[in-house]
């Protein structure tokens, strides 16, 4: 590996610890506020940013990418709709969460990875991982995005600045996942500002 690009993969594995700090931190102020199903959603953050650390510091392995792919692509967005349902008053939102978080928990554990993992570069998830866990991250982070964008919407009047935060963290989420497979220091920057996006639109009553 030559120097540059060791100190490129030291500048995504520094900015990419700084951001699960800064989600777990959040995290923890969240799970204070009780708004839980958000709190969940910035460890998901945390935790995806921390994989993407080890793997620029270690390179990738496979129960690294589980991990990675359990927060990032099966759990991150969907919590994040479930916590927009929950501060909308709808009651079947909490006990649904429990349900696929635990799906996603045995999927993610238990789905057959495929391929070698043999680089520093977060790897791409059609190269390692069977369809159908692909079209549960896919279903679940789409319909978690419409959620949040739904009740966002539908509450804006009443809750005009946390909902415009709200939504904007939804974006900069969707940025860094985009954002893994080209610039992870990007990534990293985008996962810590949607992380600071989500608190600041939760602890907000207007």
């Amino acid at each position: 590996m030559s120097v540059e690009a060791e100190q490129t993969t030291g500048v995504d594995a520094l900015l990419s610890f700084a951001a699960a700090l800064v989600s777990l931190r959040l995290a923890g102020r969240l799970l204070r506020a009780r708004r839980y199903a958000w709190a969940a959603g910035l460890l998901s953050f945390a935790a995806a940013a921390a994989m993407m650390a080890w793997g620029s510091a270690h390179g990738w392995d496979a129960p690294s990418f589980r991990v990675y792919y359990l927060a990032g692509a099966l759990l991150s967005a969907p919590l994040l709709g479930f916590g927009s349902l929950q501060l909308a008053g709808v009651r079947w939102a909490g006990p649904v969460c429990l349900l696929y978080v635990g799906l996603a928990i045995g999927v993610a554990s238990a789905m057959p990875l495929h391929g070698v993992f043999a680089s520093t570069d977060v790897p791409r998830a059609q190269d390692h991982v069977d369809v159908w866990p692909r079209v549960l991250a896919i279903a679940g982070s789409s319909l978690g995005a419409l959620a949040v964008v739904a009740v966002a919407v539908a509450t804006l009047k009443r809750r005009p600045r946390g909902n415009v935060l709200l939504l904007a963290a939804v974006g900069v989420a969707a940025a860094a996942s985009a954002l893994t497979q080209t610039a992870v220091a990007a990534a990293a920057a985008c996962f810590a500002l949607a992380s600071a996006l989500l608190y600041a639109s939760a602890t907000r009553r207007t």
